[in-house]
Parts: structure tokens; sequence; C-alpha cells
């Protein structure tokens, strides 16, 4: 009996999609009131802010591998999928609770480790539910809700803040932060409920040398580690747009464009690695970072801003979604988990200290050298994807 398929994908994939749609509504929603949260009423720092949101988001990424691991150990996907996605939702909703700094960091941590238990068994799902040499396609599909979710959370957002327009700051905020905690545990019952579980189909005892031992893959970690240094955080690009003389709003429509871009890129693109080869495509992704960190350097009128936003969400679409997808097809069957979760953890430890490094060359020299900072780290990358051959 032919396998039920939707969009191109599989029916799990879809599911999957579905749910991480949800779960980036629900984060995207308190994404542009978090900031103010902070400051204004939890009254914390803007650098102390920007050093406990990097130092958290790094946090996730150790969890990744070690989850990876357990659900391959396991066999058991659903269960970790499920678990990460409910403490995330919580933690949002519970934000509407505390009144201290230090319960802003507890409820964040607890987010980011229901992030980090989930991705790589997520990942590894995604890959058993898809057909042999369709990965990226899978990926491609997962990113692109993924992101459309990034869309309509800042809509909602809006709108609610529009709604509660009467009431005072504080309340609003709070109400905000009940109502996304909604759409996350919608997503957790559609994996309970309605995903279907692969692990248990990988058999028990499977002799082989893992896919982490070969060089090849482990030169293919050390490049992405090298990206991940120039992998700047998209608030460089808004600060562009301020340089430039545009207005928050005006910054706002170009984030807008990045995300539709992101979006309409990611499944296309998932698919066309299916055919020319992911190895390929991930090297044209690093060409590609650089030529938008170099247009971002020199961009000198909006018009030249539109073109290194479009140029980026074309990047993030592509190194966001092939190398998972690549990892996924050079993993063995009894070790998906703990493959793409390598990769994950590799990629979120550097990308913490880019951003730092950026902020440093942008304090002592100006913006143009954290890009241009960037566009060599991507271009190195590329070089070296070049010369490593794939065995």
């Amino acid at each position: 009996m032919k396998k039920r398929k939707i969009f191109g994908v599989s029916w799990n994939v879809f599911l999957l999609g579905i749910v991480s749609f949800l779960n980036d509504m629900s984060s995207e929603m308190i994404m542009p009131i978090v900031p103010t949260y902070l400051t204004d009423i939890l009254g914390i720092g803007k650098a102390l802010s920007g050093s406990i949101m990097g130092l958290i988001e790094s946090l996730s990424s150790l969890f990744k591998v070690l989850f990876g691991y357990f659900s391959d150990r396991f066999r058991k996907r659903k269960a970790f999928v499920a678990l990460g996605y409910m403490l995330s939702a919580v933690a949002k909703g519970s934000l509407a609770f505390i009144s201290s700094w230090w319960e802003f960091v507890a409820l964040r941590i607890v987010d980011r480790i229901g992030k980090g238990i989930r991705t790589a068994p997520r990942d590894a799902l995604i890959a058993e539910s898809s057909e042999k040499g369709k990965t990226g396609k899978a990926f491609g599909f997962h990113r692109m809700m993924d992101t459309l979710g990034a869309v309509a959370g800042p809509l909602a957002a809006i709108g609610l803040l529009a709604i509660f327009s009467q009431l005072p700051k504080v309340v609003a905020y709070k109400r905000i932060f009940i109502i996304s905690a909604i759409p996350g545990l919608v997503g957790v019952l559609i994996v309970l409920l309605f995903v279907v579980d692969k692990g248990g189909e990988v058999k028990k005892k499977i002799k082989g040398i893992s896919a982490l031992r070969s060089r090849s893959l482990q030169l293919f970690l050390l490049i992405i580690a090298i990206g991940a240094l120039g992998r700047y955080s998209y608030a460089f690009t808004l600060w562009k747009a301020e340089e430039l003389g545009l207005t928050v709003m005006q910054g706002l429509g170009f984030y807008a464009l990045f995300n539709l871009i992101y979006a309409l890129s990611a499944y296309p693109l998932g698919a066309y690695s299916d055919r020319i080869g992911k190895r390929k495509l991930i090297t044209i992704g690093f060409g590609i970072a650089a030529l938008a960190s170099i247009a971002f350097a020199f961009a000198r009128n909006a018009l030249e801003l539109a073109l290194a936003f479009v140029l980026y969400g074309i990047y993030i679409a592509i190194e966001d979604t092939i190398p998972r997808a690549y990892m996924a097809d050079l993993a063995k069957e009894f070790e998906k988990g703990t493959v793409i979760g390598a990769y994950h953890t590799v990629f979120g430890i550097f990308v913490l200290p880019a951003s730092v490094i950026a902020g440093i060359l942008w304090q002592t020299y100006s913006l143009t050298y954290a890009f241009l900072y960037a566009a060599a780290m991507n271009a190195l990358a590329m070089i070296l994807m070049v010369l490593t051959r794939e065995k």
C-alpha cells in the first residue's frame, strides 16, 4: 500500500511541520515584548539582558547530542519530542507569573532545555519518516513551516497588543505570555495523538562503525564550526538598518522580508539539494553567506539593504536546512539522533562567540568590520568545502 503523502512529504513529516509552526508561532509571539519586559518591567540592563539570552541559547546546544544519543539508545523519538515541546510551552506561559530576573532566567533555561531535548530526536524522526534520497525535501518543508510560524507569531503579538492597548503594559504582557502557551500545547497534543514513532523500527543490535569516527565527517563538523563563527545575530542586520537612518518599523519591514524569503526558499532548496547533492548546496550556501555579509557591510541605501536581506534569507534557508539532511544521510540507522545532535551541538557552541566577536568589532571599529569578519569566516568555510572531498 502506498504511504500517505501531503505536499510531497510523508504524513509524519507534515505533522511535525505543523507542530514546529505552532511552537515557533508561540515563541515569536513573546519575542517582540521580551526585551522591553526585561528592561522596563524587570529592570535588567541591556548588556546583561543580551548576555543572558546568548548564554541560555548556547546552553540548549549542550543537550542536543545527549538527548539525540538517548533517543538512539532507547529507540524512542516521540517521547523526547513531546517532552521537549511541553517544557517550552509551559515555560513560556509561566513567564506571566514571575516578578524577578532570576525567575525569568530559570524559565528561559527550562524553555531552552526543552529545545535541547526535542531537536535531535525530532530531526532523526524526520529523517526516518522520509523516503531514501528525499531528506532534503523533508527538512526543507519542516524549516518552511517553522519560519512561517516565525512570521505568524509577531503578527499575532501585534494584534494582541492592539486588543490589550487599554490595559497597563505589564498586564497586557502577562496575558500575551499566557496565550502564547496555547499553540505550543496544541502542538504537544498533535505529537502525542497523531505522530507515529519510528525509532522502534531500528533493530536493537546493529554492529557497525559510527559515522562520527569518519575523518571526512569530522572535517565537515570543523567547517560547520568555522561557518558558525561567521553567523551573526539578526539584530546586527536591524542595527545596520538603523545606521542607514531607517525607522524601527522600516527595519522590521526588512526583517519581515528576510523571513518571507527564508520561508519560501527553504522547501524548494531542500528538494533541489536531493537532486544536485547536499554537500554542493551547503558549499554554495557559504558563498551566499559571504556575499550577504559584504552586501550588509557596504549597503548605502534601502535598495542595497533589501538585496542584502534577500541574500541573507537564502543563506539561512540553506544552512539551517541542508546540513541536517546531510548528517541524517551520513548517519547509520542506529545513530541518527546522536549524529544529528553532534551537528546541532557543534553549531550551537560556536554561534555564541560569533555575535560576541562581531559586537567587539562593531564597538572597536564599525559595523562594517563586523560584517566583513563574517564574510571572511563564511568564505573560508566555502573554500574548505571545495578543498575537502567526500568519501
